[in-house]
C-alpha cells in the first residue's frame, strides 16, 4: 500500500475517527498526520500518542493550533517522541507550551534520530525555552541538528535570548530555514542576525516579517549581500518600516546569487531538494502564519477534512527526504 496522508482541520474528532487514525498508524501506512486545530478528548490524545510512538512510517506530525493544550498532553507527546524513530517534521504552532513545556519536550527532541523540522511559533516561549532550542542547533562537527526552525510570534523572548540564538545560528552546520516573523526584534537584534547569516554556510531562508525593523537593518543586510558571500536566498522583510526600494535591492541581489549558483545533481535514492523557495506557498498547508491573537483555533477556519488519501504530497515531504 502506498503511504497515505491524514489531514483534518478544525473538527471535533469522533471516537471512530480516532480509531481509524490509530489503526492507520499501527499499520504503518501514514506518512503525514495533521489534526490542526482539532478537538479531541484527553483519552483520545493519549491513544494517538501511543500509536505515534510505535509508527515506523510517520514523517510529519501537525498538532498546530492548540491541540497540545496542557502539560499532561505535552508529557504524553514527549513520551511518544522518545520511542518514535521516523518523525522528520513536528509542528506545534499555536500551542501554549510555555518554557515548562519545552523543558518537558527537550530530552525527546534533542535525542530524536530523524527530526529535521520544528515549528514552535506562537507557543508562549521565553529565554529558558530558547536556551534549550539552541541545543538543537549543534555546532560544526557535532551531531546533525534541525534544518528548519520556526519561532514566530514568541514576544516573551528577550534580547538576550535572541542574541544567544544568533550565536547558535552562526555555528550551526545544518540550519537552512529560520522563521522569526512577528517577534519584536528591532534593529539591534537584526544586526546580530546579519552577522549570523554572513557566518552561516547553510542558511538559505530568513523570515523577519513584522519584527520592528527600519531602513537601518535593511542597509546592514544590503551591505552584507553586496560585499560578502552568503548562502542566503530568501530574506523576508515585509511589514517593517523599510522602504520598498531597499527591499527590492536586496531581493534582486539574492536572486542574482541564486541564478549564478548551479543546483547540485540529486543523489541516487534521494528525493530532490526543491528547497525553500517561496516558503509562504511551499509550507502554507502546514505552517500557520501568525495572526494575532494566534494560539487559539481561528474562528474563521472552516472545518476541512481529507482522510487517507494515497500519496503524502511530495512537495511537503521533499525537504525532509534527504
Amino acid at each position: 500500500m502506498l503511504p497515505a496522508s491524514i489531514q483534518i482541520t478544525g473538527e471535533l474528532l469522533s471516537g471512530e475517527e480516532v480509531q481509524d487514525i490509530c489503526q492507520s498508524l499501527q499499520e504503518d501506512v501514514v506518512r503525514l498526520l495533521s489534526v490542526r486545530g482539532c478537538q479531541l478528548s484527553d483519552a483520545a490524545f493519549q491513544q494517538v500518542c501511543f500509536c505515534v510512538a510505535s509508527s515506523r512510517s510517520l514523517a510529519q506530525l501537525n498538532l498546530n493550533l492548540g491541540v497540545v493544550s496542557s502539560l499532561s498532553r505535552t508529557n504524553q507527546l514527549a513520551q511518544a517522541l522518545s520511542s518514535n524513530q521516523s518523525l522528520q517534521a513536528l509542528f506545534l504552532h499555536g500551542s501554549p507550551l510555555l518554557d515548562a513545556g519545552l523543558v518537558t519536550l527537550n530530552p525527546a527532541l534533542s535525542s530524536h534520530p530523524a527530526l529535521l523540522s520544528l515549528d514552535l511559533g506562537d507557543c508562549l516561549l521565553g529565554d529558558e525555552a530558547l536556551r534549550l532550542i539552541c541545543g538543537l542547533l549543534p555546532p560544526d562537527g557535532n551531531k546533525s541538528g534541525l534544518r528548519e526552525l520556526t519561532l514566530s510570534a514568541n514576544p516573551g523572548i528577550s534580547s538576550r535570548g535572541w542574541a544567544r540564538l544568533s550565536v547558535a545560528v552562526s555555528h550551526s552546520s545544518q540550519l537552512r530555514v529560520l522563521n522569526l516573523d512577528y517577534n519584536p526584534l528591532g534593529d539591534q537584534i537584526a544586526g546580530m542576525l546579519a552577522v549570523s547569516v554572513a557566518s552561516s554556510r547553510t542558511l538559505e531562508v530568513l523570515d523577519l516579517e513584522g519584527t520592528g525593523l527600519s531602513n537601518q537593518s535593511a542597509q546592514v543586510f544590503l551591505d552584507m549581500v553586496q560585499n560578502y558571500p552568503t548562502s542566503l536566498r530568501v530574506l523576508v522583510l515585509s511589514e517593517n518600516s523599510i522602504s520598498a526600494e531597499l527591499q527590492q535591492q536586496i531581493s534582486d541581489l539574492l536572486s542574482e546569487g541564486e541564478e549564478e549558483e548551479e543546483a547540485p545533481p540529486p543523489q541516487p535514492g534521494h528525493a530532490p531538494n526543491s528547497a525553500l523557495r517561496p516558503i509562504r506557498d511551499k509550507y502554507q498547508p502546514i505552517r500557520d502564519k501568525y495572526q494575532p491573537p494566534a494560539w487559539l483555533p481561528h474562528s474563521n477556519s472552516s472545518p476541512q477534512m481529507v482522510f487517507l488519501t494515497s500519496g503524502v504530497g511530495e512537495s511537503l515531504l521533499a525537504e525532509t527526504e534527504m
